[in-house]
C-alpha cells in the first residue's frame, strides 16, 4: 500500500511539475503560434513577388515553379525551427535536422531513378532544347509536347495517345526536334518510264509543285534522279513547307502526289506498272517453244487414252 501511495505521489508531482512548466511556457507557445502564423503570411508574400519577378526574367514556368516552391519551403522551415527554439526545443531542433539528413540519404538511394529524373527535368528546363507545342521523336515516340514536368514530358503521338516519357530518357537519348525551324522538307519518290525525256520530267515536276500547300517560297524545289529501278528511272521531289504540326507534313505530301499525277496525265508521261521478263533461252535454261511443245503432246496423249 506504501509503494502504491508512493508512486501516486510521484506522478502527481510529475503533472504539477509539467503544469507549472506549461504556465510558466504559455508566453512562448503564443508567440511560437504567431511566429509560425507569420511566417506563414510572410512566405506566401514573398512566393508570389518572386514568381512574377521570375516571370519577367525568365521563360522557363517549370524553373520558375521549382525556385519559388524551394523558397517558400525554406522559408516555413526557418519559422518552424524559430517557433521550436522559442519553446526551448533546441535539441529537438538538432535531432530533427539529424533525422533529415540521414531520411534524405536514404530517400536518395531508394528513389534513385525518380531523382534521375528530377535532376534531368531541371537540365530541360534550363536548357530548353524543346517547347510546348513542339514536334519531337525521341525512344520511337513521336508527337507534340502538351506538357514538361520535372518528372516527365508528355507527348501526344499523332494517332491521338498520351505518351509521358521520363525524363531521364528525352534527356540521356537522342531528341528530333522537327518544330525548332517551323520548317520541315518533304521528299515524294517517283518512278518515270526510260522512255521519258527526263530534264522535260523535272521541268513539269517543279512547275507543278510550285504551289503546294505551305510551301516556303524561298526555298527551291529539287527534283534529284537517284537510281535505275526494275521498270523505272526513280527520282525525289524535295520541297521546304512551313511546319507546326504533323498534319502539315501529310497534307503537303499527298497534294505534291496529286499535283504530280495531274501534271503526268496532262503532259503524257508514264508512271510504269512493274515489268517482269522471264527469258528461258539462257544458258543451262530451257526452250520455252519446246516446253509448250512437250505439254501440247502429253495433253493430246492424256485425252487419246480417255477416249480408248
Amino acid at each position: 500500500m506504501k509503494n502504491i501511495d508512493q508512486a501516486f505521489d510521484l506522478i502527481l508531482s510529475k503533472l504539477n511539475a509539467w503544469g507549472t512548466y506549461l504556465i510558466a511556457m504559455l508566453p512562448n507557445f503564443f508567440v511560437a503560434a504567431l511566429i509560425l502564423i507569420l511566417t506563414f503570411f510572410i512566405a506566401r508574400f514573398i512566393r508570389k513577388g518572386i514568381d512574377k519577378l521570375f516571370g519577367k526574367i525568365s521563360h522557363s514556368p517549370t524553373i520558375n515553379n521549382l525556385i519559388t516552391t524551394m523558397l517558400y519551403i525554406a522559408l516555413l522551415c526557418v519559422g518552424f525551427f524559430f517557433a521550436l527554439s522559442i519553446l526551448q526545443l533546441d535539441k529537438v531542433v538538432v535531432s530533427l535536422l539529424a533525422g533529415v539528413g540521414i531520411i534524405g540519404l536514404a530517400l536518395g538511394f531508394a528513389f534513385q531513378d525518380i531523382a534521375a529524373n528530377f535532376i534531368s527535368g531541371v537540365i530541360i528546363a534550363v536548357n530548353r532544347p524543346f517547347k510546348v507545342g513542339d514536334m519531337i521523336e525521341t525512344q520511337d515516340y513521336m508527337g507534340m509536347i502538351e506538357h514538361i514536368t520535372l518528372r516527365t514530358v508528355d507527348v501526344r503521338q499523332p494517332t491521338g495517345e498520351l505518351v509521358r516519357i521520363p525524363n531521364k530518357m528525352v534527356f540521356e537519348n537522342p531528341v528530333t526536334n522537327f518544330s525548332y525551324h517551323n520548317m520541315r522538307r518533304v521528299d515524294v519518290p517517283v518512278g518515270v518510264s526510260y522512255a521519258e525525256d527526263l530534264e522535260r520530267v523535272q521541268q513539269v515536276v517543279i512547275e507543278a509543285l510550285q504551289e503546294v500547300k505551305g510551301r516556303v517560297k524561298s526555298r527551291e524545289i529539287e527534283v534529284m534522279y537517284d537510281e535505275f529501278g526494275d521498270s523505272s528511272i526513280n527520282f525525289k521531289a524535295r520541297i521546304w513547307i512551313t511546319y507546326k504540326r504533323q498534319v502539315d507534313y501529310v497534307l503537303a505530301k499527298s497534294d505534291a502526289i496529286i499535283r504530280i499525277k495531274k501534271a503526268f496525265d496532262a503532259n503524257d508521261i508514264l508512271i510504269p506498272f512493274p515489268i517482269r521478263t522471264l527469258d528461258f533461252g539462257i544458258k543451262g535454261g530451257e526452250n520455252l517453244t519446246e516446253q509448250l511443245e512437250t505439254l501440247q503432246i502429253l495433253a493430246k496423249n492424256g485425252k487419246q487414252s480417255s477416249a480408248n
